[in-house]
């Protein structure tokens, strides 16, 4: 289905009959893949929901959804429409938000993407912090990597990404703030065959296996920026992995050696770092949000708990 429409006509016509319970559904369907869970979700009747749809196709005079044996899948026109419903929702949310706010200074709710870098120091002190002065407001945190978050937080998702900020290629539609930069170091078990030794160099390491974060990340290019700068090749025998959890335990069960963001190594018992002298080893950590899209009420006092935690980070870091 596709009609020969200018964009006035299609603004008229949404105008004139969208309503945000249609907004609702394509979000939906979009994120089920199914009408039948969509309407549950949104307690509608199938029928009223596949009627809703093929409605809206009408009115915008092209097909939003593939219909398969095995569920439904926007197609080029779908993904548009519910992108740009994903935002209008958000949005409403953040207006509702903002005047509950207005009216009790107290509630909310925020969704917070999170880098490996944020991880376990500076978004959870600020988490504590936020809850103690505003403990009805409600946080939400989605781990990940660049290129899972900063997508979420286009289509509003997410009100905030906080950790290491991404690179210039990595920000169109988005705004940052440098909160501290974070050297990186290269880690191992405290027993490990080169823990004891003096300086060590990038050479030394070749022959390590290595976890190293995935080839999206900016962490990774910088380790491999640094390597290429000392007329070597990338480290080959890899494990790639963001998880805190599982790479601490790699390192202290096997001679793996790691790149970690400073604050990572501090929170890790059994860890030391070795003495690699990594020239390209400071990277901005900050909180990444969409251009020209202001903050809740909730995100704005975040914000603030960020910064605050970010001043006793970069001052602790300093001590040490």
């Amino acid at each position: 289905m596709s009609l020969n429409l200018t964009p006035l006509v299609l603004e008229n016509r949404l105008r004139a009959r969208l309503k945000f319970k249609q907004l609702q559904l394509l979000v939906m369907v979009a994120e089920h893949n199914n009408i039948l869970r969509a309407a549950q979700v949104l307690n509608m009747a199938q029928p009223a929901a596949t009627k809703t749809i093929r409605e809206l196709e009408q009115t915008l005079g092209m097909d939003l959804f593939d219909r398969t044996s095995r569920g439904v899948t926007p197609t080029l026109f779908g993904e548009v429409v519910v992108r740009h419903a994903k935002l209008i929702l958000s949005q409403l949310r953040h207006a509702s938000e903002e005047l509950v706010s207005l009216n009790t200074g107290t509630t909310g709710k925020i969704a917070v993407g999170t880098l490996l870098a944020a991880a376990p120091t500076l978004l959870p002190r600020a988490i504590v912090l936020l809850k103690k002065e505003r403990p009805n407001i409600n946080i939400q945190v989605v781990e990940g990597t660049n290129d899972k978050l900063m997508p979420m937080l286009r289509v509003g998702d997410l009100d905030m990404v906080v950790g290491r900020l991404p690179e210039y290629r990595e920000r169109d539609g988005l705004s940052q703030e440098v909160l501290y930069y974070e050297p990186v170091s290269i880690v191992a078990r405290k027993d490990h065959p080169l823990a004891g030794r003096g300086e060590l160099t990038l050479a030394d390491l070749m022959d390590e296996e290595w976890i190293l974060p995935p080839p999206q990340t900016s962490l990774r290019r910088q380790i491999e920026t640094a390597f290429r700068k000392a007329g070597l090749q990338p480290p080959i025998k890899t494990v790639e992995s963001v998880s805190i959890l599982t790479n601490h335990t790699l390192l202290l069960e096997t001679d793996m050696v790691a790149a970690m963001p400073y604050q990572v190594v501090q929170s890790q018992p059994g860890l030391v770092r070795l003495p690699v002298n990594l020239r390209t080893a400071l990277g901005p950590v900050g909180i990444t949000l969409r251009t020209g899209v202001d903050l809740t009420p909730a995100a704005t006092y975040f914000a603030g708990a960020l910064r605050r935690v970010a001043k006793d980070v970069s001052a602790d870091r300093e001590m040490n």
